[in-house]
Formats: structure tokens, C-alpha cells, sequence
């Protein structure tokens, strides 16, 4: 399908680039709460009273790349909203979520300055995370919406999604949910809060690791009945079988690995790779609802 000039694969093309940069900023975010940069800059837009931008030192430059990195996710997603109003006819879902990424983006930039201006407050760096997942979760669906505009209409197939797997799936995305928001608990009486001086929820960290776990469970053990239930009929398996196993792959490596930080006293290193796969796991469970069939 062409727009005057302007394709929906070009389209295409720039919500994927929007999905990488949002992507790249909940990493590069969490490294800065993981060197302990997370009052690199002290205040906010500015990254001090003296300086606007200052690279003076390593926690301020680490910060201060992040806070720049802004402006390429801003970038690329106002580029989703004008390349949306140049397609002709214009497609309504697309423009609206192409300004859900907008007002996102716009959220989490006040979100950050009440981050670094209330002390990195842990409920404020759980909000950031989770309002980054909102964002994730609304560039995967305009992405899965232009690829479907692009193939056009399509007829149901006869034989395709019960109604019990269509529920089950249902189950897996809120579990995988429940995961992320505990897993964020986990991060707020944790120790890796962005600066020694900061304040940390008065939680203990073995129980809401293991209401943590618990919940990773609960998402593997409702994919696997899923799987049980789908291998039964070719139609279903045909359908979301692929999805399905590259959700149980995410799933188990990002179990391993939790398991593996935490009794290896989180490193760094395997913490931030925790919470990319956090993101891998969600973006997978979600790409798996939103198969049509």
C-alpha cells in the first residue's frame, strides 16, 4: 500500500526505529541506576546550577548521555507522528498510537526530573520503569498495526483460536505482568538504587524476591499449560506455536539469570542483562496475545 509517495513499509520502517530507541533508553536507564550515576546530575532540566550539560566527571557523563539519548527517542518518535499524517487516507489507530508514544515520551521526561529531584525516591524509579513498559507495550502494538495494514484484511481461518486458549493467553500476559511490577519491587529494596545515599523501600529483600519468583512461576507454568493445550491441535499450533516457544526461551533464560544474579550477590553486569530480558520476556508474551487467528 502506497500514500501519496509514502508507503506503509517506509512507515514501517520508522516505528521500528521508535521501538528500538525506547528499547535502548530502559538499558541505558538502568545503567544508570547500576554505576550508581543516578545523581550524576544533581538537578533538572540542567544537569547542575552551573552547567546545563556537564561531562566532568564519569556518574554525570553517564547520566548526562542518557538524559541526551532523550532527544533521539523524542526524535524518533515525533517522526512516527508525522509520517502517520502523511499517509493518505490517513489510518486512524495509527495516529493515535503514534501519539500515545508522544505523550509517553512526554510523561517520562517529568517522571525523570521527579526521579532525580526527589533523591531517586524508589516509587518514582518504579514508576519510570513501569511507564517505560506502558511505552514498549504501545510502540509493539502500532508496529503489529502497521504490519497488518500492510498485509490488508484477512479472512478468519476456520479452526483457529479457542476460546480456553485465547483465555490461557490472557493469563500468561497478566502473570508476565505481575512479574514486572514485583520485579520492580525487588529493584526499590534492593541495592542497586542509583546512589549510596538514596532511600530504599522498607521491604525485605528476600520476600519480595521470592513473591518475585513466585510470580516468574506462575508466567512459565501458564505458557507451559498453554503449550499442553495447543500441541493437541495442529490448527492452534500452526497459529501461535512459534510465538509460543520463543516465549518459553525468553522465560527460562530470564529465569536462570535471575537466579543466577541473585546468588551470585547481583552483579552488574547480570543485572542489567535482568532487566533487557525483562523487556524481551514482556515484549514476546505480548507479540504472542496479539496473534490474530
Amino acid at each position: 500500500m502506497r500514500a501519496n509517495g509514502l508507503s506503509l513499509k517506509s512507515y514501517l520502517r520508522v516505528t521500528q526505529a521508535a521501538f528500538v530507541a525506547l528499547y535502548v533508553i530502559i538499558v541505558s536507564g538502568s545503567l544508570v541506576r547500576l554505576t550508581g550515576s543516578g545523581l550524576g546530575c544533581v538537578d533538572w532540566p540542567a544537569c547542575n546550577s552551573s552547567k546545563f550539560v556537564d561531562v566532568s566527571s564519569t556518574h554525570a557523563a553517564i547520566e548526562q548521555i542518557n538524559r541526551l539519548f532523550t532527544g533521539v527517542v523524542t526524535i524518533a518518535v515525533m517522526a512516527a507522528v508525522g509520517m502517520s499524517l502523511l499517509l493518505k487516507p490517513r489510518i486512524r489507530n495509527l495516529t493515535l498510537l503514534s501519539w500515545g508514544l508522544v505523550a509517553g515520551v512526554l510523561a517520562q521526561i517529568v517522571i525523570g526530573g521527579v526521579v532525580v529531584l526527589t533523591g531517586l525516591n524508589p516509587y518514582s524509579n518504579m514508576l519510570h520503569f513501569l511507564v517505560s513498559i506502558v511505552l514498549i507495550t504501545n510502540a509493539v502494538v502500532l508496529n503489529h498495526r502497521v504490519r497488518a495494514a500492510i498485509d490488508g484484511p484477512r479472512k478468519p481461518e476456520a479452526g483457529g483460536l479457542g476460546a480456553i486458549t485465547a483465555r490461557l493467553r490472557w493469563v500468561l500476559l497478566i502473570f508476565c505482568g505481575m512479574a514486572i511490577i514485583l520485579g520492580t519491587v525487588v529493584t526499590g529494596a534492593g541495592p542497586h538504587a542509583g546512589d549510596e545515599n538514596a532511600i530504599r523501600l522498607g521491604i525485605d529483600i528476600g520476600w519480595s524476591v521470592r513473591l518475585h519468583s513466585a510470580s516468574v512461576w506462575l508466567c512459565l507454568l501458564s505458557a507451559l499449560l498453554l503449550a499442553y493445550r495447543v500441541r493437541k491441535n495442529g490448527k492452534e499450533w500452526q497459529l501461535i506455536g512459534h510465538g509460543l516457544q520463543v516465549f518459553l526461551f525468553w522465560c527460562l533464560f530470564q529465569g536462570a539469570l535471575g537466579y543466577l544474579q541473585y546468588f551470585s550477590g547481583v552483579p552488574v553486569p547480570l543485572v542489567a542483562l535482568h532487566v533487557a530480558g525483562s523487556v524481551a520476556v514482556w515484549i514476546t508474551a505480548l507479540r504472542l496475545q496479539l496473534i490474530e487467528g
